[in-house]
């Protein structure tokens, strides 16, 4: 008798539940960015970089090389290269994008969308077209600041990249293939990301899954409020095209550069002297540390701000202004992102114990001079003992040290390399090696009683020198001779 009453108060409490949307509903409903673009796509530019004299063929960031043949793909300014058919067989046209920053005509692109042109023609949402003037680049972080004549102009609300978090909605505005004012949106990826181009480690890129083709790059990258978080410039592609992995620079490392451009005409960042490396688990394990990370230095340039400080090779970086380094990653973007003759303080591990040390920053230099390894000699002088590292080495030549700028009693030279652990460690022929644990090597006898006290099952940390990098790696587990 009671059936009934139960079936109808169930089907009640369903059709109540049906009614009401979840409390969550709202987190899951999509975003409308028509507004958002409606407000911001006027001050949004399209570039043209005109290269009178012959079709331009933009140039690749440092790290690719010269030749487009031997041009990894992977971080590629694809953004510069020709978009349009050039007006005549003697000029080439490169398109990019920008956006306006102040009501008088300050516009930001990238720098490699305008480097080498002739002539910068600015389109504005408007059809208004303008002559811009580069009022100065900068390379490491590859920001441009260009200067129309005009007034009154609609331009973007900058805020801040550095609360951004992965899965916030981000949308860019930009001309890719010369599509004017294509709006794209997406997700915040990552955030402190690396280049693969090492001449932009002081760039911590925003990583977004926001569609970016030739032509975005200079454009914005906009949070939901309709502000500048930072300026689209690169992609990870094996295409050519966008995969879903796109990088934009933040906006304060952009900011910062411009303040400086329309200052001096110039960008100076504060430089520490040293060469770090990312701690991994085996090296962590060869120095006795529970678990890796923070910047391990690898090399200390002589009479350095690191130097003065008391920075070693080998020390672990930990902390920089009292900001923790997770990844070594982390070192760069905070050091230059300061003017040289800065006073910070730096947190490093050695010997079990941490200590700050005081350093005043000097100046980065726009370029540093490297020397080039020889190929290593055929003849084979090993020793006995030192193949127990799975490498055989020898007395490093005169013509090599001087090119590799070693003193004299400093390093031996790998000749071959015949255990698995040393092939998986990526040792090679004509590596240099310099420390063994934490004993300096200056010749074979020093590195075969190094290498003797080396057990079975141990995980030994050298110091290499290759191709003038250097750098440390886990040699181990040693396996029995």
């Amino acid at each position: 008798m009671n059936q009934p009453i139960r079936f109808s108060l169930i089907a009640a409490s369903i059709a109540i539940a049906l009614a009401t949307p979840p409390a969550h509903s709202g987190a899951l409903a999509l975003p409308d960015f028509t507004d958002l673009v409606a407000q911001d796509g006027p001050a949004v530019v399209n570039i043209e970089a005109v290269h009178e004299g012959g079709k331009h063929k933009p140039a690749a960031p440092p790290a690719a090389g010269d030749d487009d043949d031997h041009m990894p793909e992977i971080f590629k300014h694809f953004f510069g290269d020709p978009q349009m058919p050039a007006p005549n067989e003697d000029e080439g046209t490169a398109i990019g994008s920008g956006f306006l920053i102040s009501a008088d005509g300050k516009i930001l692109t990238n720098r490699h969308v305008v480097d080498g042109a002739d002539r910068v023609i600015v389109h504005l949402a408007d059809r208004r077209e303008f002559t811009a003037k580069v009022v100065g680049s900068d390379a490491m972080s590859d920001v441009a600041l260009l200067q129309v004549q005009a007034t009154g102009l609609p331009y973007l609300k900058i805020a801040s990249a550095k609360t951004l978090k992965p899965g916030q909605w981000v949308v860019a505005i930009g001309s890719p293939f010369g599509l004017d004012h294509s709006v794209t949106a997406g997700i915040v990826s990552g955030v402190g990301r690396r280049s693969l181009d090492p001449s932009q480690q002081y760039v911590p890129f925003i990583q977004t899954d926001v569609p970016i083709n030739r032509g975005n790059s200079g454009g914005p990258l906009l949070n939901t409020s309709g502000e500048v978080v930072g300026i689209n410039s690169q992609i990870f592609s094996s295409s050519g095209g966008y995969m879903g992995v796109s990088f934009a620079i933040p906006i304060e490392t952009a900011m910062n550069a411009v303040q400086q451009l329309q200052a001096t005409g110039k960008v100076r960042r504060g430089v520490l002297g040293v060469r770090v490396q990312e701690l991994t688990t085996q090296m962590a394990i060869a120095m006795g540390l529970s678990r890796g990370g923070g910047a391990l230095v690898a090399e200390v340039e002589p009479g350095s701000a690191a130097e003065k400080a008391g920075v070693r090779t080998g020390d672990l970086i930990t902390a920089f202004n009292g900001v923790d380094l997770d990844d070594s990653a982390d070192l760069p973007p905070l050091v230059g992102s300061l003017p040289p003759g800065s006073h910070a303080k730096i947190s490093v591990r050695r010997d079990g114990k941490t200590l700050d040390l005081p350093v005043v920053l000097d100046n980065l230099a726009d370029s540093a001079e490297t020397a080039q390894v020889m190929p290593a000699t055929d003849k084979d002088h090993a020793v006995a003992g030192a193949e127990h590292l799975g490498v055989a080495v020898e007395d490093i030549p005169t013509a090599q040290r001087k090119a590799l700028k070693l003193e004299t009693g400093q390093g031996v030279l790998v000749t071959r390399v015949v255990g698995d652990a040393a092939r998986r460690a990526g040792l090679q022929a004509g590596d240099v090696i310099l420390r063994v644990g934490n004993r300096e090597i200056g010749n074979v006898g020093a590195f075969a009683a190094a290498a003797a006290q080396a057990k079975p099952g141990d995980t030994v940390l050298l110091l290499l020198r290759r191709d003038a990098q250097t750098q440390f790696i886990a040699l181990g587990p040693i396996e029995k001779g």
